[in-house]
């Protein structure tokens, strides 16, 4: 009878197995929740507080002005490229943590118990987003490359390369890329076509040194 964790955590062998049939991943509690959903959270709450407060407090003539500033300065924001841009990317560093976990999931990439690694945060860059993940104990950046794919197409992206720090190996950082940088080389990290981007060392964006 099998026993153990699988080595690899995406071959069909494997997840055939007893182990691997029975494993659950738990429901994420409250804190995790809402620390999970707090921008989006935050986005609802300021809304309705917003609308409370200038209804009750100036009437609804005020609050029917400020509506409609809100939704010019909005349309007008969004016709100017730059700005544009700049909502999308933030917009995208709040969808991937999202989908990330999804993927991570389908993936098998949980603890023995069921948990999966923490996203930390979210940064924008040219090619997509960086985001940084804590693993927990028996999880490592190998997992994650043997599981690109899936994080790839849960993701909605073109690519997803691992970058891993031999210094702090629990910290892991997922590049997921949508689109290639217009101007500069890519920068060559030994990976062939197709493969991982799997670094060690410190990288020139790791934030951590």
């Amino acid at each position: 009878m099998p026993s153990g964790r699988p080595h690899q955590r995406n071959d069909p062998s494997v997840m055939a197995g007893r182990g691997t049939a029975l494993s659950v991943v738990p429901r994420p509690g409250l804190i995790a929740r809402i620390w999970h959903w707090r921008y989006e959270s935050g986005l609802v709450a300021g809304v309705v507080l917003g609308t409370a407060g200038i209804g009750i407090t100036l009437g609804p003539g005020w609050l029917i002005t400020t509506t409609v500033a809100v939704l010019a300065t909005g349309a007008g924001t969004l016709t100017w490229p730059a700005s544009r841009r700049y909502l999308i990317a933030r917009a995208w560093c709040v969808i991937t943590p999202h989908r990330i976990r999804t993927g991570r999931t389908h993936a098998w990439v949980p603890t023995r118990d069921g948990r999966l690694p923490v996203v930390l945060y979210t940064v924008p860059a040219d090619f997509g987003e960086r985001v940084w993940l804590w693993c927990r104990a028996e999880i490592t950046g190998a997992d994650l490359a043997t599981a690109r794919d899936i994080l790839r197409a849960a993701c909605w992206a073109s690519d997803v390369r691992v970058v891993v720090n031999d210094r702090r190996s629990h910290i892991v950082v997922l590049e997921v890329i949508r689109h290639v940088p217009g101007s500069g080389p890519e920068p060559d990290d030994g990976a062939g076509p197709g493969e991982p981007s799997f670094h060690s060392g410190l990288g020139h964006h790791w934030p951590l040194s």
